[in-house]
């Protein structure tokens, strides 16, 4: 249970239901999924969150599969419930199947994993992945 209460759409302000229809427009739905409602409690961040999220996700060199893929290993990561099922639905309508999600895991999983341990030991980063990290050096 949120712990606002949640804005449905009938008792939404005019600012409110513009965020809401653009959402349902976007994603092809017909309600307003409950992280929205929630955000709603407060327009500001209903909004600003709403337009970060569609510059995140617009198209680019990542294509719509990879992007929604990297969501759901960071909110699996980060322990976010609702993040993990919104965005496995979203990679399931773009063509993520069962195999595609058991290796996403199994990479997510690993990097956890291997981060904690690097962190734990406080390891140096050697140079030679700093400078080929860094990329071709500009003229």
């Amino acid at each position: 249970m949120a712990t606002v209460q949640m804005v449905e759409y009938d008792e939404a302000s005019a600012r409110v239901r513009k965020v809401y229809d653009e959402i349902m427009a976007t994603r092809g739905i017909d309600f307003v999924p409950n992280v929205w409602k929630t955000f709603a409690s407060h327009p500001p961040t209903l909004e600003r969150v709403w337009r970060e999220l569609q510059d995140v996700m617009a198209p680019g060199r990542l294509d719509a599969l990879t992007k929604e893929m990297i969501a759901i290993a960071v909110s699996a990561t980060n322990g976010c419930e609702y993040c993990v099922w919104s965005h496995t639905a979203a990679a399931r309508k773009l063509g993520l199947d069962d195999e595609m999600l058991g290796e996403l895991m199994a990479v997510a999983g690993m990097f956890n994993q291997t981060n904690k341990l690097a962190q734990g030991y406080q390891i140096e980063v050697d140079e030679l992945y700093r400078n080929v990290a860094k990329g071709p050096a500009k003229a």
